[in-house]
């Protein structure tokens, strides 16, 4: 079996950011040489998160309206008590999750036709990461 790991590096200028990182993917299924595997895509801080969805604005933008629904920015919540202002960010990541695991076939990311990979910031405007795993033969 073989395994490749890179890492990928963010830095937002928003607080909340949507970043398509489907080709940074693509790169590190083609670097690996994997044929036949799966790849773990997963963000490395507690209010980032990793989804899989289309690549349509509006959709982008019905997905940050709805989490801030959900998870409002501001709200006195109990872990504001502890010196943080984020628990919003942190109740997103919950929301969609902080990794997917996404599979490879003949050498390459096996997604649907609409599919693409998303690094979510609901945290941002300092250096974060992601970790990109491949693993297979």
């Amino acid at each position: 079996m073989r395994f490749h790991t890179e890492y990928l590096w963010f830095n937002t200028r928003s607080h909340r950011e949507y970043i398509n990182i489907t080709d940074k993917v693509e790169e590190a299924v083609r670097k690996s040489e994997v044929l036949e595997g799966m790849v773990l895509v997963s963000a490395m801080h507690i209010t980032a998160a990793v989804y899989v969805n289309d690549a349509e604005s509006g959709l982008i933008q019905d997905i940050d309206d709805w989490l801030e629904k959900l998870a409002p920015t501001g709200p006195d919540y109990r872990h504001h008590r502890t010196g943080e202002d984020n628990g919003d960010a942190h109740l997103k990541n919950l929301l969609i999750h902080h990794q997917v695991i996404l599979p490879i076939t003949n050498g390459k990311l096996d997604l649907g036709p609409w599919q693409q990979v998303y690094y979510a910031e609901f945290d941002g405007q300092r250096k974060k990461r992601a970790v990109i795993k491949v693993m297979g033969e």
